[in-house]
């Protein structure tokens, strides 16, 4: 048996606030993205403890600082979403009413909404005129009402 990973990440630092060369990078769907502590390993092979004072939504971009101050990029992993464009500002509001009332994460865009893959949605938003389409991108959504850290961090879900 291996030992786990001996150094820890111990800091995020949102996306647009780094630059520099990054030791690795950890691709990580939606769910993977909201953690505190967590065995991970780069793919480069950089194994690690995502070891956080609580827990964070961490966002494509962002970099995961480890302990001897080198960064692990974090990727958001494209999955399966539908991608919701309303007609006009009415079928949008009722569309972001139905999200909220069923705490559906959603990601707003210019001109789209997308959501996980839902048929019950899907069919509820056609049937006021929405397109929707299916699409395979990184799902980023709002951080939600109880979200009092920022862009960068979330409510602890549990995980």
């Amino acid at each position: 048996m291996q030992p786990g990973p001996q150094i820890r990440a111990i800091s995020v630092r949102p996306a647009s606030t780094w630059s520099g060369e990054v030791a690795d990078s950890v691709v990580l769907d939606y769910d993977d993205r909201h953690r505190r502590r967590l065995a991970m390993t780069g793919t480069k092979g950089t194994g690690f403890l995502l070891d956080l004072p609580a827990a964070a939504a961490l966002r494509g971009g962002d970099a995961l600082v480890l302990e001897d101050g080198r960064l692990i990029e974090v990727l958001a992993l494209p999955e399966p979403l539908l991608e919701i464009r309303c007609n006009n500002p009415q079928h949008l509001a009722r569309l972001a009413w139905h999200l909220g009332n069923r705490h559906l994460p959603a990601q707003f865009l210019p001109k789209t909404v997308r959501i996980r893959h839902d048929h019950v949605i899907a069919e509820m938003a056609t049937q006021f005129g929405a397109q929707v389409n299916a699409v395979e991108a990184p799902f980023d959504p709002e951080g939600g009402a109880y979200d009092h850290t920022g862009a960068h961090d979330g409510h602890d879900h549990g995980r």
